[in-house]
C-alpha cells in the first residue's frame, strides 16, 4: 500500500479550497502541472477521483469531499510536530501566516510583526490581504490560523477580540478651498466630486452609518470615482480628482508630507474597531499563540504608537 506524502496533502487542501489547479499552484509557489500531477498520483494510488474536472475549474468529488477533515487533522499534526521539533532547541519558529482584509490592518501588521520577530527571529511572517469575507471562511475551513479584519466576526467556532481603534478621516487635496477653516458641514458633501471605496468596504459601511444622521446616502453624493484600494484613494485625492473618507493610518504618510490636509466634519467623528480573530478549533502551533498574547498586550498602546511610527517613516529627514 503506498503512502501518503504530507506535501501531497497540502497540495491538496489548497486545490479543494480554491478549486482551481491555477490557483493552488500559485498559493503553494509550484507549477499548475505539479499541482495536477500530484492530485492525480494520489488518486491513482488509491484508485478515487478526488476532484471532477470542468474545463478550467474543479469540484470536489463525494470521495475527495469525505477525506478533507482527515487531511486537515493530519496538516495540522504535522505542523504541531515541526514546532515541537525546532522548540526541542528552545527556538520558537515557523511560519506565522495571517489574512488581513482592511486597510488599517495592512498598515498596523507590519509594525506589530517586525515588534514580535524581534524578539522571535526565527519565526517567518506572511500576511495575506483579502477581503472580509475571505478572512472569516479561511478561518473557518482552518486555511489560516490568524484574521484581521474591520468588522466582529460571528461564528460560534471563532475567538474575535479588539485590536485597534481606527479612525476615518476626511481628505482633500492641498489647494481645495475647505483647507483655509480646516472644516465642513455634512450638507456640503453633496456638492463635492467623492471618491470611495465599494459600498462593501468597512469604510464604507461606517461613513454611510455616520451620514445617517445628517440624512444622507451614497445615491446623494457626487461619486465621480470608485477604487477598490485605500492607497489608490489617497493617490487620487493628491491628484486632484476629489476628496474622500480614509482610515487615518492610510492618510497619515500623505498628511506628513502636505501632499493631501484633513478636513473636520462638524458632528461627524467616524471610528471603527479592527477586530484579530482566530478558529477555536485549529490547535496553535508556539509561534502562532505568542503571537496571538503578544497582540492582546500591545492594544492599549496601538493609537499613538503606530501613528507616529508611521508619521516618523514619512517625514522627511534632513541630512547633513
Amino acid at each position: 500500500m503506498p503512502n501518503v506524502e504530507i506535501s501531497q496533502l497540502r497540495v491538496f487542501l489548497a486545490a479543494a479550497e480554491e478549486k482551481n489547479f491555477s490557483a493552488a499552484a500559485k498559493r503553494l509557489h509550484l507549477s499548475q502541472s505539479a499541482v495536477s500531477q500530484n492530485i492525480q498520483s494520489l488518486e491513482k494510488a488509491y484508485g478515487v477521483e478526488l476532484f471532477i474536472r470542468r474545463g478550467r475549474s474543479v469540484e470536489l468529488s463525494e470521495e475527495g469531499e469525505s477525506i478533507i477533515p482527515t487531511a486537515r487533522e493530519v496538516i495540522n499534526a504535522a505542523r504541531l510536530l515541526e514546532d515541537s521539533l525546532q522548540n526541542v532547541h528552545n527556538e520558537v519558529g515557523g511560519d506565522l501566516v495571517i489574512g488581513c482584509s482592511t486597510s488599517a490592518g495592512k498598515y498596523l501588521m507590519p509594525s506589530l510583526l517586525s515588534t514580535f520577530q524581534r524578539k522571535y527571529p526565527a519565526v517567518r511572517p506572511r500576511v495575506k490581504v483579502m477581503g472580509r469575507a475571505s478572512v472569516s471562511e479561511r478561518l473557518l475551513n482552518e486555511t489560516i490560523p490568524i484574521g484581521v479584519a474591520s468588522k466582529q466576526l460571528d461564528h460560534r467556532d471563532l475567538e474575535c477580540v479588539r485590536l485597534f481603534e481606527d479612525r476615518v478621516i476626511l481628505i482633500v487635496p492641498p489647494n481645495h478651498p475647505w483647507v483655509e477653516f480646516g472644516r465642513a458641514l455634512p450638507s456640503d458633501l453633496v456638492d463635492q466630486p467623492v471618491i470611495t471605496r465599494e459600498e462593501t468596504s468597512g469604510t464604507c459601511e461606517v461613513v454611510m452609518e455616520g451620514l445617517k444622521a445628517f440624512d444622507t446616502t451614497m445615491d446623494m453624493l457626487n461619486v465621480t470615482m470608485e477604487l477598490g484600494n485605500a492607497e489608490a484613494i489617497e493617490m487620487a485625492v493628491e491628484h486632484g480628482v476629489g476628496i474622500a473618507f480614509v482610515s487615518e493610518m492610510v492618510a497619515a504618510r500623505g498628511l506628513a508630507l502636505g501632499r493631501v490636509k484633513r478636513v473636520e466634519i462638524e458632528g461627524l467623528d467616524l471610528h471603527r474597531t479592527v477586530f484579530i480573530a482566530r478558529n477555536i478549533n485549529r490547535p496553535f502551533t508556539r509561534a502562532q499563540s505568542l503571537f496571538w498574547e503578544f497582540v492582546q498586550t500591545q492594544y492599549e498602546h496601538l493609537n499613538t504608537d503606530i501613528w507616529q511610527s508611521l508619521v516618523d517613516f514619512a517625514t522627511p529627514v534632513n541630512m547633513c
